[in-house]
């Protein structure tokens, strides 16, 4: 083998060895996320908050029901969410009927 195809296979398993290794990395860091819902004030949330949005900041109402973040597992129901003159409400896993834009 020449220099040049032991130096380009040496180059390729190193980008191969450090892209399994950082996709093993990350995917613990992503399963201890998730979506939380009926969190986020308007314009605040992490991406596509029902109809009539596409993306992150793009919804209109202040905890939309259908306006999701990301938050650490296990704590979105832990969020207690204050809003004057209203029971305290909390976040959910799965999108909420509630605060949605007329």
């Amino acid at each position: 083998m020449s220099t040049v195809k032991t130096l380009t296979s040496a180059a390729l398993a190193a980008a191969v060895v450090t892209a399994v290794t950082m996709t093993a990395a990350t995917t613990p860091a992503q399963a201890a996320k998730l979506k939380c819902y009926g969190i986020s004030k308007a314009g605040e949330n992490d991406c596509a908050a029902g109809p009539g949005t596409t993306c992150a900041g793009t919804s209109t109402v202040d905890y939309q029901g259908d306006a999701w973040t990301v938050v650490e597992t296990n704590s979105c129901e832990e969020i207690v969410i204050k809003v004057d003159g209203q029971p305290d409400r909390t976040g959910s896993d799965k999108p909420l009927d509630r605060d949605l834009p007329s």
